[in-house]
């Protein structure tokens, strides 16, 4: 993963009564200027997990990222979103205006929902051809491409319930996939980009230690979960 696709990575410490968010541990306390540094184990540093990925990285996996820019840089909570599926290499497979693509490059930022179990091997081994077998139907032709019907989503979901059916599941409509699976992880990504950004202009964040009865903002963790 590129840092400078990925993003600086994020720091948790305590000090002056205050969870402290920063993209590293300073030597002084940002508030008091006191030296950071402490004997008790609950305020250690933590690395708050980031939930993007690069896409490439992943193997039988849906993908999510902004149509332009990325996520930490110019997504502000309204862009277009556009998805895909790689397949056992890394290679995304997506719907356009020009037909299905097969991206090597792009995806280094994105949201990432695994849709094959580590114990399923016989799908895995599958994939590739199920793939390329099904981009390669008339249904998804240049000139079938509708931006409000037949799109990037349509695909994406139509493989899946393609994958679903051959494995004797249930298929999933678009509000249930959506509720289920995207929807906890763009919430996520959207509490880590405010964090992400407030400490990019200011140089830290600081909240209320829970123990003084505030919450701070949500430890980010990816969502786990496979179709």
């Amino acid at each position: 993963m590129h840092c400078t696709e990925a993003g600086k990575p994020l720091i948790k410490f305590t000090h002056c009564k205050k969870s402290i968010y920063s993209f590293s541990v300073p030597r002084r306390c940002p508030l008091c200027q006191q030296e950071v540094g402490s004997a008790k184990l609950e305020e250690a540093p933590v690395s708050i997990s980031n939930p993007f990925t690069d896409g490439h990285q992943e193997k039988c996996s849906f993908l999510l990222r902004p149509t332009q820019g990325t996520f930490l840089r110019e997504y502000d909570g309204k862009s277009d979103l556009h998805v895909g599926i790689t397949n056992t290499n890394g290679v995304v497979y997506n719907y356009n205006q020009c037909g299905v693509q097969r991206d090597q490059a792009g995806w280094e930022q994105s949201l990432s929902v695994p849709l094959v179990q580590p114990n399923m091997f016989g799908l895995r081994d599958q994939w590739d051809r199920y793939l390329e077998d099904f981009s390669a139907t008339g249904a998804w032709l240049p000139h079938r491409y509708d931006e409000d019907y037949h799109n990037c989503y349509s695909y994406t979901l139509s493989f899946i319930n393609c994958i679903l059916t051959t494995e004797g599941k249930e298929q999933l409509d678009k509000n249930e996939f959506t509720e289920k699976y995207v929807i906890p992880r763009t919430r996520l990504a959207s509490k880590y980009i405010i964090l992400y950004r407030a400490i990019e202009k200011h140089g830290f964040y600081a909240v209320d230690h829970p123990d003084q009865g505030a919450s701070p903002p949500s430890e980010v963790l990816c969502a786990e979960g496979c179709v």
